[in-house]
Order: C-alpha cells, then structure tokens, then sequence
C-alpha cells in the first residue's frame, strides 16, 4: 500500500506560515531528470508540500502523475497534483480520482483548466464539465476525504465579467467544498490584501495562500502577465529595465523583489506562501536562506 498523504487542512490548522512550491510536468525524459535534481536541492528547505501542474496535452498529462510519484516516494514530499475539466468526461475524472487516491495522494488543486491552445473561449468535454466548482462537487463526492484547492485571482479573472461575478465563481467553489485557496501570481501586496478583505465579506472564511513568482527577466514576466491580468509596477519595471540583458542580475531583482512581498505578506498574516519557480531551484533556495537571515 502507498504512503498516505496527510490532507493539507491539517497543516492550515496549525496557524504557522506554509512553505509550498509548484512545479511543472517536463516534455521528455531529459526535463524529467534536470526536475529530479531540482527537488534533490529543493529538499533542504523542507517545503511543507509542493504541487505539480496539468497539461492541455495526453503527454504532459501522463507526466503529471509519474512527477507526482516521484516527489512522493523519492523525496518525501507531500505532493498536490493539479486536475482540470479540459477533454474529459466524468466518467474519466471519477477514474483519475480513484487512481490519484489508490496512488495515496489525498490533496488536489482543482481547476476549470485553460482552453487548448488557438481556442480563445472554454468548451467542456462531451459529458464533461464547465467549472471548477463541478470539478470540487465531483471529487467530493466521489472521495470526501480529499482536501481540494482552488484558485483566487486578486487582480480578475481574464474571462470573468467582473471582479463581484469572479468572486461569486470562488465561492462557489468553496461551497462545493474546496479547503483552501491558492492565488494568481501578483506583484503588489495591497492586490492581495484587498482580495482577502473582499473575499471575508464574501463569507470565503478558508486560507487564501498567496501565489508568487521570482521575476527572471522583463520580457518573460511580461510575457506571463499579459496572459493572466496580473499588472506590474513600476518600479520593479525600471529596476528590470536597468538590469537590461544581464540575466543574474535581472533573476537578483527578481528574487529581491519576492522577499519582500514575503515579508510583509507573513508579517500581515498570511497563512504562507507559494512559489511558481518554473522547476528551478535557485530562487526558492535564494528566498529561503533570506528569511531565514
């Protein structure tokens, strides 16, 4: 029988910052080995758990879970894999539902997922569903001992009409069921503060964990907040600017930038933090010996 993880709420419980780290399924055996070495560097921060993506593709998908049992049984880690609604049936989400649960897994981010790539708008799967809050009532029901969470968006939703109507969508999720939520990447506290303030009065009482990024450069930030709505300031902007093409110096900003956010974020009270790191160790381990100073 597998190692069963503990269900994350038992963490949230404690009322201590939690440490968490994301990462993403690799293409191909070669990315497979270079995230092995990753977490082997990531293991002497003792992240509380980490999470790993879920592709549009079969491939990435398949990744999902051989990553997923890899941080599992080779590192010890307590590992949320994501799930989406994208190209599947019910009938194959009650079965990847039951795999993940026999796999020992008990923690799911549960997610609508994006439209495939060339589709600007979402369409469910033939007998499949439209949102996430379908998603939590489905793994719910089929597992109620999973402890599922879901995504908060402190500066909207891309598609959502507008800021009430998202946060009319997340509590649906967490009527459903959902433990906790975990946030778009932002790059101004006061986003975040106010989300949480406005989801309280939304009667969203669970921990809302924000998301965070370490800026590698301009360009790819950019990149990353043209696609979901998150917006920069601007002096991390003329800080990058100044960095011009030189990468360590950039990623050095980039890692300045989220120690601070972090603290204030634990000094204001937030139930701990997480971090998109794109499977590299450098800024994880860089922002936890700062902490730590």
């Amino acid at each position: 029988m597998p190692l069963t993880d503990r269900p994350l709420s038992e963490l949230f419980a404690q009322r201590r910052p939690l440490r968490s780290i994301e990462f993403f399924p690799p293409k191909d055996d070669a990315g497979v080995e270079a995230l092995r070495k990753t977490a082997a560097a990531l293991r002497s921060i003792s992240p509380d758990f980490v999470s790993v993506t879920y592709g549009a593709g079969g491939s990435t998908r398949q990744r999902t879970a051989q990553v997923s049992g890899l941080l599992k049984t080779e590192f010890g880690f307590t590992v949320m894999p994501h799930l989406t609604c994208v190209g599947h049936s019910r009938g194959e989400l009650d079965e990847i539902a039951d795999r993940i649960h026999s796999d020992g897994f008990r923690n799911i981010m549960a997610l609508r997922g994006d439209p495939p790539k060339g589709s600007s708008s979402f369409l469910p799967a033939a007998d499949g569903l439209r949102y996430a809050s379908e998603l939590v009532s489905l793994l719910k029901a089929r597992h109620p001992d999973f402890c599922l969470g879901a995504a908060g968006y402190p500066e909207k939703h891309p598609e959502a009409q507008s800021s009430d109507a998202d946060l009319d969508n997340l509590r649906r999720k967490v009527d459903a069921g959902a433990a906790f939520v975990t946030t778009q990447l932002f790059f101004d506290n006061d986003a975040y503060y106010r989300f949480v303030e406005r989801c309280r009065a939304r009667g969203i009482s669970v921990p809302i964990v924000p998301g965070l990024m370490p800026v590698l450069s301009l360009k790819q930030i950019q990149r990353f907040t043209s696609m979901c709505g998150a917006s920069l300031p601007s002096t991390l902007v003329r800080r990058l600017e100044a960095a011009g093409e030189a990468a360590e110096i950039a990623e050095s900003v980039g890692i300045d930038w989220a120690l601070g956010q972090i603290r204030d974020l634990l000094a204001s009270g937030a139930p701990g933090y997480h971090l998109y790191t794109l499977n590299r160790a450098k800024s994880a381990l860089a922002l936890a010996a700062g902490l730590a100073a």
